[in-house]
């Protein structure tokens, strides 16, 4: 399998569609599917959402800021509360949280084209706090499978509140356990 070397304009491509896709998949159906889950421990569609919203605020451009700002040695990166990006979402219309990714979303790809990356700049290093030493690239990267991986469990969360209901289909559908 041929993997794709990394493209900033496929990924600037791909994140502008990200919140497009997740209103699409969300946005007209009932409360009922969007706060359902995959079980105890696992997010709702509300959710996911919320920690969209949550990672543009406070992860992935601020790290890449923090990446291209930083003078001399690497830019440690602050940890990412990941549960706490999804506290209080519940409370939140879901209109009103996909309008508010899409809006952030925006703000940050036309930030990312505005900064005019050469291939100096993807190379240039952060600290993850976990991780150690990573690329702008490899960020940049990790924040298009990060999305793909939350379209993905969308869509696995939203096809499995049906489980018992498609019969003996069940075994031809790979989405359900």
């Amino acid at each position: 399998m041929a993997e794709l070397a990394f493209n900033l304009n496929d990924a600037l491509v791909s994140l502008a569609r990200t919140p497009a896709a997740v209103d699409a998949l969300l946005r007209p159906l009932p409360e009922a599917w969007i706060d359902a889950t995959d079980g105890d421990g696992t997010w709702s569609a509300r959710q996911v959402v919320a920690h969209l919203i949550d990672a543009e605020r406070v992860n992935w451009i601020v790290r890449a800021r923090g990446i291209l700002d930083a003078d001399g040695e690497p830019a440690a990166f602050a940890p990412f509360d990941i549960a706490g990006s999804v506290a209080g979402a519940d409370r939140q219309p879901l209109a009103a949280l996909l309008d508010t990714f899409a809006a952030l979303r925006a703000q940050n790809v036309a930030w990312l084209r505005d900064a005019a990356l050469t291939e100096a700049d993807l190379d240039r290093l952060g600290v993850h706090p976990r991780l150690g030493p990573v690329t702008l690239r490899q960020l940049l990267a990790t924040w298009v499978v990060h999305d793909h991986g939350h379209l993905v469990q969308l869509s696995r969360t939203l096809a499995r509140q049906y489980r018992t209901e498609v019969g003996p289909w069940a075994a031809f559908l790979s989405v359900l356990p």
